[in-house]
């Protein structure tokens, strides 16, 4: 079940240019721990222990935050990407209420599933002293903590929610081409929400000086390159029956979703979240193939988010996809 033609192929990133970015990018991290935990995950909700019908349970992974280009390999200047990662906190507590299993990729730092009602600061304003022993929660946000901690943890101990963070561009591919690949055994119960904000340019690594820019060097001239495009590679390659989501975030309204709908043919989407930036959190529209279905915020609810009813709608589309695919 393609959202699209096979017309747009020549706008594709050439496979070569996908190749050189993870040729040339930093090894990553703890990788050898991430493959290791992701294989735990998907086996176990790949089994009829957990799925309860001897089929496959629907695992999504949602992707939050911005990533960051460094800019040195020893890095202290970077460039920032705006995202404070709420949408995709949100999304993954509507996805874990309605029975999905979550790969939460997000940016370090960012807003956490369960954690969106608690203040900014949560570590000081949360706990009161009592006396120089005893430490308790603050009146005002014992019910809050309390949501927080019962939410996170019936997901974490359940076995429902894998958490996976990342920084920079770099870690951010790298981390959603394991998920992906891991992903790719679970067919069209598979589904990405590709909520965070990649960066579009980044400075490839080669071209980094090793230590901190000098402002003594004077003006600083450096060349951007533009980060390829994977979107094409995820579906073709890399989980190619899977149920894919990707986002648009625009300021200028004029091109929002002429921009949405030219993503959703090109790297052949099922559906593309059209956000503009003012009006992100009241409204969104989902651009498909059969049409663009508007979703707004419940506004006679003073706690209700889009994201309640956007989830909503992508979890009746994914059960149609994965009745059509007959897997």
């Amino acid at each position: 079940m393609d959202a699209t033609n096979n017309s747009e192929d020549i706008y594709e990133t050439p496979y070569a240019e996908i190749d050189s970015f993870f040729d040339s990018a930093p090894p990553l991290r703890d990788g050898t721990n991430i493959s290791s935990k992701l294989k735990d995950f998907i086996e176990m909700h790949s089994s009829s222990s957990v799925s309860g019908s001897g089929g496959v349970n629907r695992v999504v992974c949602v992707t939050s935050g911005g990533t960051t280009v460094p800019l040195e390999r020893r890095c202290v200047r970077y460039i920032d990407n705006f995202s404070s990662g709420y949408r995709g906190a949100a999304s993954t507590e509507y996805f874990l209420k309605a029975g999905y299993s979550v790969i939460f990729l997000y940016r370090r730092g960012t807003c956490q599933p369960f954690c969106r009602s608690l203040p900014d600061d949560p570590l000081l304003e949360c706990f009161e002293f009592t006396d120089e022993s005893n430490i308790q929660v603050h009146q005002s946000h014992f019910e809050a903590v309390k949501r927080a901690l019962t939410g996170h943890d019936a997901a974490v101990a359940g076995g429902f929610l894998l958490k996976l963070p990342f920084t920079t561009i770099f870690e951010y591919l790298q981390i959603l081409q394991l998920i992906a690949i891991s992903m790719r055994s679970l067919g069209p119960s598979a589904m990405f929400y590709l909520a965070a904000a990649a960066s579009d340019f980044y400075v490839p690594w080669k071209s980094m000086t090793e230590h901190k820019i000098q402002s003594r060097s004077g003006p600083l001239d450096m060349r951007l390159v533009q980060v390829p495009k994977m979107l094409s590679l995820l579906r073709k390659e890399w989980s190619p029956m899977a149920f894919c989501v990707s986002f648009k975030l625009e300021t200028d309204k004029e091109i929002l979703l002429e921009k949405a709908d030219m993503a959703l043919r090109k790297y052949k989407m099922h559906a593309v979240v059209a956000n503009e930036l003012l009006t992100r959190k009241e409204e969104v529209v989902v651009v498909t193939s059969t049409g663009n279905i508007t979703v707004h915020r419940d506004k006679t609810q003073p706690d209700a988010d889009v994201e309640c009813p956007l989830i909503h709608l992508l979890v009746e589309r994914h059960s149609a996809y994965i009745k059509d695919s007959d897997f």
